[in-house]
């Protein structure tokens, strides 16, 4: 199952064994049964998710001046903690206590179009506004004993990360379009996602593919995703990487180029599935490359829901 995720590489915060062992080898986080407690795991993301989150923030303070964010909007949903990590991102930071916050959780692997939808409203509204988006997700804090294929399959799939932007109206980067959401019908049950008191238990149905597959099959459905434009006339796509059958199926039912999903496979390959924060770094890597005319940005989630925007290059 490993050999066939597509997955090279996933990243955990978590604390490892002696010798730099596995988190579930002697000694390791997940080494003895029961497994930690919700506490114990929150306690972890307290401190962990606020320092990751940093991280990512620095990184793109070295591509562009961060000074005057009027607004910070952090998406997470692998954890809780009061004050909240935009609290404690924003105190470690510097950022005035004035800067609006808004926290977006427990919406999934769509959450960063939340986020970022969010953002845009925000400099439309406001156009002086500068806003900081934060994706923060540490899915390795949510292990858990399992012996079916479908919980084993989904744990396969995630791993940690961070990702941060900035939204404003100036005209530079990927300016971000008319948003979209839509649900699946009659499809709530499958990706769900429960506190228990051994960490979050997610249930993500090995259905999910083909239902997504069998969704971008209705003309109305993909006109929603699109904007009614033409799939041909789309040179861009920002597929959240939730597994390799979900970049298949999506490929595969909207008849895309093999290249199409280029950035998505990367990411996939390079670091799994970080639920919110997956789509940022799909984002990342398109800004990177050539222009884009005509760009979709799409994620999946609980609900089933799909949630995205175009976008397209700012010269």
């Amino acid at each position: 199952m490993v050999r066939r995720a597509g997955i090279d590489h996933r990243w955990s915060v978590l604390p490892v064994g002696p010798d730099n062992g596995s988190p579930v080898a002697a000694g390791g986080f997940y080494a003895d049964d029961p497994h930690p407690g919700t506490g114990e795991r929150m306690a972890i993301y307290a401190d962990a998710a606020p320092t990751l989150a940093i991280t990512a923030i620095d990184r793109l303070s070295t591509m562009l001046s961060l000074d005057g964010v009027t607004h910070l909007v952090v998406a997470s949903c692998t954890g809780f903690v009061a004050p909240g990590i935009d609290q404690i991102i924003a105190r470690r930071v510097g950022l005035s206590p004035h800067v609006e916050r808004l926290l977006v959780g427990f919406m999934g692997c769509y959450a960063a179009v939340a986020a970022l939808r969010s953002a845009r409203h925000i400099v439309r509204s406001d156009p002086s506004a500068r806003v900081l988006v934060i994706a923060v997700e540490l899915s390795t804090l949510h292990l858990q004993p399992a012996v079916g294929i479908e919980p084993l399959l989904a744990m396969l799939q995630f791993g940690d990360g961070a990702a941060a932007a900035l939204v404003t109206a100036d005209p530079a980067g990927l300016a971000i379009d008319a948003p979209f959401a839509t649900t699946l019908p009659a499809s709530d049950d499958l990706i769900q996602w429960a506190i228990t008191d051994r960490g979050f238990a997610m249930h993500l149905s090995g259905e999910v593919p083909g239902r997504i597959g069998t969704a971008l099959a209705d003309a109305g459905f993909v006109a929603t995703l699109t904007g009614g434009r033409d799939i041909a006339s789309i040179d861009g796509w920002a597929v959240h990487a939730g597994g390799r059958s979900i970049l298949d199926s999506v490929e595969n039912a909207l008849a895309l180029p093999p290249a199409a999903l280029a950035a998505s496979r990367a990411v996939l390959v390079e670091n799994g599935n970080m639920s919110s924060a997956t789509l940022m770094f799909v984002l990342a890597r398109i800004l990177a490359g050539p222009p884009v005319e005509q760009g979709v940005a799409l994620a999946f989630g609980p609900g089933l829901a799909a949630e995205g925007f175009g976008f397209r290059t700012v010269p």
